[in-house]
């Protein structure tokens, strides 16, 4: 079958395209963007791409286009195929007929900390020898591929609430059949398609509403919009996390480990070199969720003490005249302040200098401006880039005070960066997107000093 898939080069459909290359199918597509990486790893596959979304696409007659939730109606390609009735469906839909059907699925949902989640999950099964497929929205350092297929029937998904397709409003997770759910966390985002958070407690909702009763919930128990959420009605077994009661974790040690334990009783020590509560609380989640497939705790903590992270998630990018550039993707004002914290804590002294590009849809239409200036407070100095934005930066980081500037202009920015930078520092830089490769610049003008 040949396959042609709009909006390709996104994390997701990049890896609904390894997907379906994997299952022996003819595999095209196409994106306003097509640039590396996804584009090297997409060709790498024999995956040609077209730039772009013009009509004269429909006359390549695939047998099926796959329609990414990118695309809006107004698209010349997707006018074209509705118009002349060509056979479509989204990412989703086809990844639950195609690959998810026949698998035992374990899917990480949760507004932060899916990647790093995810990717645990997967190492943690591949580790004890279950070689599980996986479909992650970002890239594990341990597999270097962002989506995999096997024979086995383990398969784990970053499991998104993010809407599904211009004709299917309801989240992606409901479309993967999971049977171990984990629900991370549940916070206020994607305003641009919730209008608050009870409206994304639904969506998740409808994810609980049909996982079998022979499945199993992994749940944060500090989350009370969780809890509000299984109070809606719950038929699968559920175990708390970051709760006396069910899954907990001791005080880090001087030796950098930290006590497991699950209903009361200890059951092994979780040594990690990823860094921050938060990423202890997501492999404490992960373990869960692995001994629900079968994995004993003391592999899966085995597991985890040599997990080697996820691309662009404390990423060392390069480090010049001993300063040190950091890649995140960190956007939302709790990440950004776990993200900081999580630095702080790997880090032996130094400053921190945050530079952030408020990016996503959320962030761009400023619903997030007043948590903003508390999320930067652990860093010593913030550069923000605001090009394109519509509302006052300057005015929502004037509680940090002289500590923080604001730049429309990049290269103004990282001379800026690079002028403040001394032996020592720490430079952390935040976005979900490329920006402007702007790690590449600053560790060229640190190099330039």
């Amino acid at each position: 079958m040949h396959i042609h898939i709009l909006g390709i080069c996104g994390t997701f459909m990049g890896g609904i395209a390894l997907l379906a290359r994997a299952c022996g199918h003819r595999v095209t597509g196409c994106d306003a963007n097509v640039y590396p990486p996804m584009s090297t790893q997409l060709e790498a596959q024999g995956i040609d791409l077209v730039e772009g979304y013009d009509a004269a696409q429909a006359g390549i007659a695939p047998d099926l286009f796959v329609i990414g939730n990118a695309i809006s109606r107004g698209n010349p390609l997707l006018e074209e195929i509705l118009d002349k009735g060509l056979p479509y469906v989204s990412g989703p839909q086809w990844l639950a007929e195609n690959v998810l059907r026949d698998k035992w699925v374990l899917a990480v949902a949760g507004t932060h900390g899916k990647t790093t989640t995810s990717s645990m999950l997967a190492w943690i099964l591949e580790h004890a020898g279950m070689n599980p497929g996986f479909l992650i929205g970002g890239v594990p350092q341990d597999f270097a591929v962002s989506a995999r297929l096997t024979s086995r029937p383990f398969f784990v998904i970053e499991a998104d609430e993010y809407d599904t397709a211009f004709c299917d409003k309801r989240s992606k997770f409901v479309h993967y059949n999971a049977r171990t759910a984990i629900l991370n966390n549940l916070e206020f985002d994607h305003a641009d398609i919730f209008s608050d958070l009870a409206a994304i407690e639904t969506q998740f909702h409808h994810f609980v509403r049909i996982l079998p009763k022979s499945g199993l919930i992994v749940a944060n128990a500090a989350e009370a919009s969780l809890k509000r959420v299984l109070e809606r009605g719950c038929w699968t077994p559920v175990e708390w996390f970051g709760s006396d009661a069910g899954w907990g974790l001791g005080e880090l040690g001087e030796d950098g480990a930290c006590a497991v334990s699950f209903a009361g009783g200890e059951i092994g020590q979780l040594r990690l070199a990823l860094a921050g509560s938060h990423n202890r609380t997501n492999a404490l989640a992960a373990v869960a969720a692995a001994r629900h497939a079968g994995v004993p705790p003391a592999a899966a903590l085995e597991a985890l003490a040599c997990f080697g992270g996820v691309k662009r998630r404390l990423e060392v990018r390069g480090a010049s005249g001993n300063v040190t550039v950091y890649d995140d993707f960190a956007h939302h004002p709790t990440a950004i302040s776990a993200t900081i914290a999580g630095l702080r804590q790997r880090i032996d002294g130094g400053r921190i200098l945050a530079v952030l590009e408020p990016r996503s849809n959320t962030m761009k239409l400023g619903v997030m401006k007043a948590q903003l200036p508390d999320s930067l407070r652990g860093a010593e100095l913030t550069f923000c880039y605001a090009a394109g934005l519509g509302w006052d930066v300057r005015g929502a980081l004037q509680p940090l005070g002289e500590r923080a500037q604001v730049f429309e202009d990049i290269e103004a920015l990282v001379a800026a960066v690079s002028a403040a930078a001394r032996g020592g520092d720490h430079v952390l830089v935040m976005s979900n997107g490329d920006f402007c490769g702007v790690h590449v610049r600053l560790l060229e003008a640190l190099a330039a000093r």
